[in-house]
């Protein structure tokens, strides 16, 4: 069975699960915009259901992770999978788990024993958000009427709950979020910027804002990365030697990252 959760106390809901342990120096999702979350995911059609109640995890509960607020650098994805269901946690699936390599290698030598502890230590050091907080069935794209329902909870997570600028999306949704509900001119931007044949390359980003919930906008920039999922046959095998090249050009490892 999957799609939309049952209402608040129904009998196909399953209980609510204790949110995972959080790495030393995590901090956990505010309690007033978890439940924000929550309200918007309450009618929302095509959850993945059957992957929660797999998980014994409650679907209303949005997967936002270990973010660190002072992180001076963020990532930013399409939505969490099976794993990340699973765990509670966000990018421990199979992408998330490579981008997670590739940045222990870059901050410790390709030496270094990169276990599952080892790539969960990652978490703190940077800040972590995703379009739509939830799975969704078949681990399809959610509709652009869904991310716009959840964007100004997303919108309030980057903006008053974090205090970095630099963001690295992964994959073209992530990127072009920053667009829903913006000007033509926002749009037009962000279009030639992906339409460039060099948007992956280290030096590249853009400048965009993002208002927060008093119209207050904030600057962001974006360093736009392909998706790390093994599906992408046209970048995963380019994929941890672009993220290494824009680690480096943003200072991680040289105090940036936290």
């Amino acid at each position: 069975m999957s799609g939309r959760p049952a209402a608040p106390g129904g009998e196909d809901r399953p209980l609510p699960t204790p949110a995972p342990a959080l790495p030393a120096g995590a901090v956990a999702l505010d309690p007033a915009l978890r439940d924000a979350f929550r309200r918007l995911a309450a009618d929302l059609d095509g959850i993945d259901l059957d992957a929660y109640r797999a998980a014994g995890r409650d679907p209303l509960d949005p997967i936002v992770g270990a973010g660190n607020p002072g992180a001076a650098v963020g990532f930013f994805g399409r939505d969490p999978g099976r794993t990340e269901v699973q765990s509670g946690e966000t990018f421990t699936g199979a992408a998330g788990r490579l981008l997670r390599r590739t940045v222990h290698r870059h901050l410790h030598g390709d030496d270094a024993p990169a276990d599952a502890q080892a790539l969960r230590a990652v978490g703190p050091l940077f800040f972590w958000a995703s379009t739509v907080p939830y799975k969704p069935v078949g681990n399809r794209a959610w509709p652009l009427r869904t991310k716009a329902r959840f964007k100004p909870a997303v919108a309030d997570l980057l903006t008053r709950h974090w205090h970095g600028q630099r963001l690295v999306t992964l994959g073209r949704e992530a990127f072009f979020w920053f667009g829903i509900g913006e000007s033509a001119a926002v749009r037009g931007r962000l279009d030639a910027f992906w339409r460039s044949p060099d948007r992956f390359d280290a030096d590249r980003h853009l400048a965009v804002e993002l208002a927060d919930r008093d119209g207050r906008p904030h600057r962001f920039e974006l360093h736009p990365l392909p998706h790390p999922s093994p599906l992408n046959r046209v970048w995963s095998g380019r994929f941890a030697g672009l993220l290494a090249a824009r680690l480096a050009v943003l200072g991680v490892g040289d105090g940036a990252a936290g």
